[in-house]
């Protein structure tokens, strides 16, 4: 593999990206010369420009001419026009996993973390308590935080990244601390079922020297003691390491409590994010950040002012009175947990809008889809997001409308970005929510929403 030191001119495939963004920034900092292509202009490729790295706007064979490394993600196919070109011209190619990879290694405390849903917020927590705690560390997020001022940084101290399981890309890492949040199913276009995902972790742990997890994930703990590495667990349960005691939720669904490490407590918390699924992002940044030493009221002082992610419930516009969020979740516990959030706001009807990503997860999960949105009162679908997949013909958004229907869902097609706001501005009052799902480029949806403004009479 190529040595990412010993080149000068890198180019990035799919350089919009969340991911790719960010290490495109981190790369021409380090005084790399930047190039990158994409298939739509957005607003990461025009920071990137105001960065100075060049960015082309669509695939085209002749965008790679003159790079002296190709990084692209699992997401580009060997048949895309510029793999295919610096294959003809023996440009080196590198996987974007492998490029962290490279970063990583021989960091003396690399932290990375996994699970089916919830890294992003768990990695952004981490990077904001290690921040306010007075640490420098290299931080690598698949989403974009206030806090840092975009989605990576370079720092001294520990390695902190987000470690997906898409196509077993965090088997590249290298890993000291292993936090392994959940187990679910989830992309199952690359893996056969749920045992093969769980064996992924395993491979994924014994890479680590130290495991956190969620003690109340049997799929968890069955790595945990399979790995036979030391280890912390956090959870409600009473044979955690860590638990919260003294729960309480305010009307927001935001959680207070005393965070106590085998009987001894820690300190006392209040999350500034809702909802039980923060709750255990918190406490798996509590046992890390413990773990490191860090000051407990630098970590309370940060998790109270963490507000989150872009895209992880994330407030876009007021429109007509309404409140329209976005969120990245995609499978249905994301989902599901999205919802439960969203409902706590105070609200008329909540409108939920999916985008459903990719026909492979749409087929494999059609059944818990039918189930995932009880909490919503109304749910508007839109097409599938093929992203890196061929429409297979053989499934198509239209036909989960009925099957939801009949689990009670209250579910409308619109097919497109404008049919969907459309049937909004035509149905919803003042004072309802509108809450947006899907990793593909639904949250454009709530782009034009704000930039179209209030409706106008007779519209």
């Amino acid at each position: 593999m190529t040595d990412i030191r010993s080149v000068r001119r890198v180019h990035m495939i799919g350089v919009g990206g969340s991911s790719m963004s960010g290490l495109a920034g981190l790369l021409k900092d380090e005084g790399y010369e930047v190039t990158g292509s994409d298939r739509t202009r957005s607003h990461k490729t025009e920071a990137l420009e105001a960065r100075g790295v060049k960015v082309l706007i669509g695939h085209q064979a002749e965008n790679v001419h003159g790079a002296q490394l190709v990084i692209y993600s699992a997401a580009i196919a060997a048949d895309n026009p510029e793999r295919a070109e610096a294959e003809r011209l023996g440009i080196p190619q590198m996987e974007r996993c492998d490029l962290i990879g490279q970063l990583m290694k021989g960091s003396e405390c690399a932290i990375a973390v996994s699970g089916t849903h919830g890294k992003t917020t768990t990695t952004s927590m981490l990077a904001q308590a290690f921040l306010t705690a007075g640490h420098d560390p290299s931080v690598h997020i698949g989403g974009e935080l206030d806090f840092l001022g975009g989605s990576t940084r370079r720092g001294k101290d520990e390695f902190i990244l987000e470690a997906c399981e898409y196509n077993r890309s965090f088997l590249h890492f290298y890993p000291t601390m292993a936090v392994i949040l959940n187990i679910d199913e989830d992309h199952l276009d690359c893996y056969k079922d749920i045992d093969d995902i769980e064996h992924a972790f395993l491979q994924f742990a014994r890479l680590s020297k130290y495991i956190v997890g969620w003690g109340d994930d049997m799929r968890v703990l069955r790595v945990i003691r399979e790995s036979g590495l030391p280890h912390t667990t956090y959870g409600l349960g009473e044979g955690n390491t860590l638990r919260p005691e003294g729960l309480s939720f305010d009307e927001r669904g935001r959680a207070s409590f005393t965070a106590v490490w085998e009987g001894e407590p820690l300190g006392a918390f209040a999350l500034g994010v809702p909802g039980q699924a923060n709750l255990l992002d918190a406490l798996a940044t509590i046992a890390v950040a413990h773990l490191r030493g860090l000051s407990m009221d630098a970590v309370a002082e940060a998790l109270s002012q963490f507000r989150g992610a872009h895209r992880r419930n994330e407030l876009t516009s007021v429109t007509d009175g309404v409140k329209v969020f976005t969120d990245y979740g995609h499978n249905p516990a994301e989902i599901k947990s999205a919802l439960e959030i969203a409902a706590l706001e105070p609200h008329k009807t909540l409108w939920a809008v999916w985008q459903p990503h990719t026909y492979s997860r749409t087929k494999a999960l059609f059944d818990q889809f039918l189930t995932t949105f009880d909490k919503a009162d109304k749910v508007l679908v839109t097409d599938i997001c093929a992203a890196r997949e061929k429409d297979p013909g053989d499934i198509r958004s239209e036909m989960l409308i009925e099957p939801l229907r009949a689990h009670g869902v209250d579910a409308v097609l619109t097919p497109t970005f404008d049919d969907a706001e459309a049937y909004l501005r035509a149905h919803w009052q003042e004072g309802d929510v509108v809450i947006t799902h899907g990793c593909g480029d639904i949250d454009l949806l709530n782009e034009q929403i704000a930039l179209h403004g209030d409706t106008k009479p007779g519209k």
